[in-house]
């Protein structure tokens, strides 16, 4: 399996497939089929039965869209962005944006 760069609660862009261009959170990480959920992305009507708290009806949910399809929003320039390691003078490894140089975590 190999290491996933995207995190729950990473900004992402989808570059490719329907939602082309459509940004959102990572609201979920599912790293041994390397797939998310994103926020407003890949969205499909479910309809559901009444259950005792939920009144039913057609529900709009995100399904998952492939780890490969988004790509991460470089936080100064809002553009995506591709994702490097680096260890910091205190010892923390962190994330960075290649294209501006930007450390991600905090």
């Amino acid at each position: 399996m190999a290491r996933l760069k995207i995190k729950k609660g990473d900004n992402v862009v989808v570059i490719t497939g329907r939602d082309k261009g459509k940004t959102g959170e990572v609201l979920r990480v599912f790293p041994d089929d390397a797939r998310v959920i994103v926020q407003g992305v890949n969205v499909a009507k479910r309809h559901t039965r009444p259950r005792m708290g939920d009144p039913g009806g057609i529900v709009e949910k995100e399904l998952t869209i492939d780890i490969s399809n988004v790509a991460h929003i470089d936080p100064r320039s809002s553009k995506p962005t591709r994702i490097g390691y680096k260890h910091l003078d205190d010892g923390r490894k962190v994330r960075f944006a290649r294209r501006s140089g930007e450390v991600i975590d905090r």
